[in-house]
């Protein structure tokens, strides 16, 4: 490693966290120095873009569901242990994991334990690790915490109440709020602009639905048939026009497979912002874009359909009462969510028309959605996320792999 350049290496694993790590990487190499800064690891095209020298985009093997990734189970060992040669070889100053906690949180305990156990040149090389979205702890796997606060150095939070959350568990364990970053992505959407109609009545157009099924292959093909028949329900009691927005043109290609022939809706790669903009109703996929739903104060009806065996577990270990951010930010359901059996083109077409038609609830809504987006923190949420990831300074203590249980 050159003492004239430091090395930050960056682990992303979905589109998400490319959008995060291009975002992060543009704002160190804003800062003092930052031109002198070699970006290396995994991340999708927007971080290949901002400076990343990637090894492979890890974006694109990425599944959901503990059965699809034992089916993978093979691949992503061979791409875990690529990443961890890498880390080995270059001695990066700092690792930077950005959110896909399962692969990620793996990674840095391997570091460690690489460390613990003397590796490194003259056994010195101790990487400051950096988890940018804290893993969901809260939801479920709590008694990971201890692991987290003995692996990782610093936890960049981008909701508010999570550095309350660790310091209640694990006091002293590092966690800053930086801000949510779709203050910064979208700052047109601000409290109390939003200008959908709330009467049916009083729309001059058709409303615009907006079907978001989702980011992964397994996502379209679960989620689109039923939004699709659910659409054909409310429409034959309110017209309205279907868009859909699709993250990539795989995806897009996939998603038009599923559309029956003669079915009108607007289908488009990419620039959401415009969608949600001018929609009225979304019908979403949970995920991230649940947030992006409630920063653009666009009422959605939430679904997800996965494995019978991955549901299973997942009830099992689950811990909140919710499953999209924003009902979980709120404290009460803003957005009705129906899962697997109950994600059904009955009751998605009921809750449509419901927010379509009753004033009241688009109004409890919208000013739900205000208060969350108050939350949210001010803007600047990569640039305070890109100090801490740019400094040099070494862990805080003594690396020990088994002070904690897996």
């Amino acid at each position: 490693m050159s003492d004239e350049r430091k090395t930050i290496l960056l682990i992303a694993g979905e589109a998400s966290g490319d959008t995060l790590g291009a975002e992060l990487i543009d704002a160190i190499r804003q800062q003092p120095g930052g031109d002198e800064i070699d970006f290396i690891g995994a991340g999708g095209p927007k971080m290949e873009v901002a400076a990343l020298r990637p090894e492979f985009d890890l974006s694109e093997h990425a599944v959901v569901g503990i059965w699809e990734v034992l089916k993978n189970y093979f691949k992503f060992r061979r791409l875990f242990r690529h990443l961890l040669e890498l880390a080995t070889r270059r001695e990066p100053d700092i690792i930077v994991l950005i959110d896909y906690p399962g692969f990620n949180l793996r990674f840095a305990k391997a570091i460690r334990r690489y460390n613990a156990a003397g590796g490194g040149a003259f056994r010195e090389w101790q990487p400051k690790i950096i988890c940018y979205v804290s893993p969901q702890l809260w939801a479920w796997k709590e008694g990971r915490v201890h692991q987290i606060a003995n692996d990782i150095d610093l936890m960049l939070s981008i909701f508010p109440f999570e550095k309350d959350w660790y310091a209640e568990r694990v006091p002293g364990f590092p966690v800053e709020f930086v801000g949510h970053p779709l203050v910064d992505r979208f700052p047109m959407a601000k409290p109390g602009e939003k200008s959908v109609p709330l009467d049916p009545d009083l729309f001059t157009e058709q409303p615009t639905v907006l079907l978001l099924p989702g980011s992964r292959r397994r996502e379209i093909d679960k989620h689109l048939p039923v939004m699709l028949e659910a659409a054909v329900i409310f429409s034959e009691k309110i017209k309205t026009r279907l868009r859909m927005v699709l993250p990539s043109g795989e995806m897009h290609e996939l998603a038009k497979r599923h559309i029956p022939t003669g079915t009108e809706i607007d289908t488009q790669v990419g620039g959401l912002a415009n969608a949600l903009g001018q929609a009225s109703l979304a019908i979403a996929s949970s995920g991230t874009v649940t947030m992006e739903c409630a920063w653009f104060r666009v009422p959605t009806v939430v679904l997800y359909k996965t494995s019978p065996l991955t549901y299973s577990l997942g009830r099992m270990f689950l811990k909140v009462p919710y499953l999209a951010m924003p009902n979980l930010l709120a404290g009460e359901e803003l957005f009705p969510e129906f899962l697997q059996s109950e994600a059904n083109a009955d009751n998605l077409a009921e809750a449509s028309l419901r927010l379509l038609r009753d004033k009241g609830e688009r109004t409890r809504i919208l000013d739900g959605l205000d208060r969350i987006a108050a939350q949210l923190g001010e803007p600047g949420a990569a640039t305070r996320a890109g100090e801490p990831a740019s400094g040099c300074s070494r862990r805080r203590g003594r690396v020990r792999a088994d002070d904690s249980p897996e």
